[in-house]
């Protein structure tokens, strides 16, 4: 069975002050001609469809399009929420969509119902894992301590169990929203750390054939079994140096993996530029940028004046303008916001008390400090939820 894994469409998404959506277009375009040129049999999409709770109308109409076209190839399409959908927006109507072949999958408690697609070589049992937040799974899975790893193993529990009902050599894929140990992240991901802790190990899919997952934006391979396909457009400077694709994976007949990745198209090349605002607008290696989406850091000791609008006379799709200038590392002129630069709240709080008092907390201090900070983004959670 020949698969097509996407995630992280993030529609309704801007790339700074870039409106994306045409571009998100062309993708679903591209999704489409590839899932019809390459003999795609099953299209999964791992999450992070919409780029927050209450997503733009322009955003809905786009991803309403993709259902109808993706519905008119004839070709099942299975999906999941992610950490910014709306598990319960997106879910609507769901019984009705999976009647066209597209299966949507939000709910927690059906982790362990797989859609059940059939080829020459027998059964492929798809399971669908939304995003599981801790604080608001954790009854559903009966796990006395909320964290990533224990949910999602416990969901995996459940996807083992229903397999091991199923027929010899019935092939198995799950879909996942998480932060799996070993993958590299950007800065466009939202964080979903919970007690100091976001990622979860590889391990805990073990016994599935193929694990397509979403949350990282990067396209990478964890394992030979467990990839992320990343997110098909860039949405912040870090990811300049990804190569956008969608892994094209096969399941032979034993269930072995083999994997290609398809480009997706490039509406704008990244570069991150660096030095003094004369070096830049007079090095001639960095011409290959003139037509880029730009991120300009100034290390000028004195910031120059006007620098955007001469930085955009050579770079005319600057978008970010930032100032590192060079000084040394004891230099009292250097910025707090350089200092805290790759910082966790924790570490700053941390440091915050060790500051005030002259002594670090100790281990009971951490805990207080690491539950405040879950209770907070649980709220938060919770308050999108409820929107």
């Amino acid at each position: 069975m020949r698969l097509l894994h996407t995630s992280d469409w993030h529609l309704g998404r801007a790339f700074h002050r870039v409106n994306m959506l045409g571009a998100q277009a062309e993708f679903i375009g591209h999704l489409v001609t590839t899932v019809r040129e390459r003999g795609v049999d099953a299209v999964v999409v791992s999450g992070d469809v919409y780029d927050r709770a209450v997503p733009p109308l322009a955003a809905v109409e786009l991803f309403d399009d993709a259902l109808h076209r993706l519905a008119d190839l004839g070709v099942p399409t299975v999906m999941i929420s992610g950490n910014h959908d709306s598990a319960r927006r997106l879910g609507v109507g769901a019984g009705l969509i999976g009647r066209a072949g597209i299966h949507l999958r939000t709910a927690p408690a059906a982790c362990g119902t797989p859609v059940v697609l059939g080829d020459a070589h027998g059964d492929v049992a798809f399971y669908g894992l939304p995003y599981l937040e801790p604080a608001l799974v954790k009854d559903e899975f009966g796990v006395e301590k909320a964290g990533h790893e224990t949910v999602l193993a416990a969901a995996m529990e459940r996807v083992r169990a229903d397999l091991a009902t199923r027929a010899p050599g019935t092939r198995s894929v799950v879909l996942a929203h998480a932060f799996v140990t070993g993958g590299e992240a950007s800065d466009s991901e939202r964080d979903i750390t919970v007690g100091g802790v976001a990622s979860v190990p590889a391990g805990v899919f073990d016994g599935v054939d193929y694990a397509a997952l979403g949350h990282l934006h990067g396209c990478q391979a964890i394992t030979e079994r467990v990839r992320y396909s990343g997110s098909p457009l860039p949405y912040s400077f870090s990811e300049a140096g990804h190569r956008k694709t969608m892994w094209l994976v096969d399941l032979d007949a034993e269930g072995a993996v083999t994997a290609e990745r398809v480009d997706c198209p490039v509406p704008r090349a990244l570069a991150r530029v660096r030095g003094t605002l004369e070096d830049l607008l007079a090095d001639p290696s960095l011409a290959p940028h003139e037509e880029a989406w730009v991120e300009a850091t100034l290390t000028d000791a004195v910031r120059p004046a006007d620098p955007m609008a001469r930085l955009t006379e050579r770079f005319p799709h600057t978008l970010s303008l930032l100032f590192d200038p060079d000084r040394a590392p004891d230099d009292p002129d250097v910025s707090y916001a350089g200092r805290l630069a790759g910082r966790s709240d924790q570490e700053i709080a941390e440091d915050f008390v060790a500051h005030v008092r002259g002594a670090g907390p100790d281990e009971r201090e951490r805990t207080v400090l690491r539950d405040a900070f879950d209770a907070v983004r649980a709220d938060e959670v919770l308050r999108e939820v409820a929107r």
